[in-house]
């Protein structure tokens, strides 16, 4: 008798401490994924500006960019009923267009020296700002898995707007990196010719999980059931597993030709994931790991060689 009351009261304490733990994790995966995926302010991210430094390296290309009169394209989201909201320049001689995503918590002024560049090769230039971003309605991240669709009507738009002849590159820079090789391997219209994509993670859990190692310290546990908790919830809320996004994945549908171009000493989405993304991609491709360049730096610390590389690439496969 006295066995089976101390047993019980171990059985009671047992049951309330995995409850307790489980009440914590569930509740801090929620607030992670506030974090993760919820637009806000966020400490780890640079904030947004146009002021424009005179030490900048691409001043000049983000300067020409500001004074541009721009024409603004709207579009509902391919899910969820969202306006999105983008600027377009035209370059009304040329039938080639680049589609220019941007990154994590960015919009689409902060592509102002790619819009220069590109505009300088040729293209008209189309910049979006990626739902829950910038001037676009939405409510959650989707970290370019659910914003491939909306990429996908953008192209679609602009052979709607310039005509069937169009030639279509599609651009991004880091989550606007991934979002390009993710739509890479979607059913596009057959004007979209090749894609450039910069400092783009090969999945969208491994990244989180990256992340939450450098910017928290965190270990492998709690890490690992944080992540799959926040992986829970974002099905629910967003629609999908966090890996369920993978770049590697669509890219091995791709057969379009894809420039990839990573920077040598990037931390925030390492360098490594670069190899995976390129060795996956079936289409012709090129690979440069730009030396000395951290996250989204590459054009930044070597202005006329990015340019140069972009140009040369995209000189094979859109004329």
């Amino acid at each position: 008798m006295v066995i089976n009351l101390k047993h019980k009261k171990l059985l009671i304490s047992l049951v309330t401490i995995i409850t307790v733990l489980i009440v914590a994790f569930v509740g801090a995966g929620f607030y992670f994924f506030n974090v993760a995926c919820v637009p806000s302010h966020k400490s780890f991210i640079s904030a947004n500006t146009k002021v424009v430094k005179k030490s900048d390296p691409l001043a000049k290309e983000k300067k020409w960019y500001f004074a541009q009169p721009k024409k603004h394209w709207y579009l509902k989201s391919a899910s969820q009923n969202y306006r999105l909201d983008a600027n377009y320049l035209p370059d009304k001689k040329s039938k080639k267009t680049v589609i220019i995503l941007h990154g994590y918590m960015k919009n689409k002024d902060e592509m102002s020296a790619y819009a220069s560049l590109f505009h300088q090769l040729g293209y008209n230039v189309l910049l979006p700002d990626a739902r829950a971003h910038g001037q676009s309605q939405g409510k959650y991240i989707g970290y370019g898995w659910i914003e491939k669709a909306d990429v996908k009507k953008w192209a679609k738009q602009v052979v709607k707007k310039n005509g069937p002849h169009s030639k279509i590159v599609i651009f991004g820079v880091s989550m606007g990196g991934a979002t390009t090789m993710m739509t890479s391997g979607e059913k596009l219209p057959k004007q979209v010719k090749a894609f450039v994509e910069d400092c783009g993670y090969s999945n969208v859990k491994a990244e989180i999980e990256h992340e939450a190692n450098s910017l928290y310290h965190m270990p492998a546990f709690p890490r690992f059931p944080l992540v799959e908790i926040l992986s829970g919830i974002n099905r629910v809320k967003v629609g999908y597993f966090l890996g369920d996004g993978s770049s590697v994945k669509q890219l091995a549908k791709n057969k379009r030709p894809m420039l990839f171009i990573h920077g040598a000493k990037d931390t925030f989405v390492p360098t490594k994931m670069v190899y995976a993304n390129y060795h996956a991609s079936r289409g012709p491709k090129q690979l440069w790991v730009v030396p000395g360049a951290k996250h989204a730096k590459s054009f930044e610390t070597h202005p006329k060689l990015y340019q140069q590389h972009v140009a040369t690439f995209l000189h094979k496969y859109v004329k």
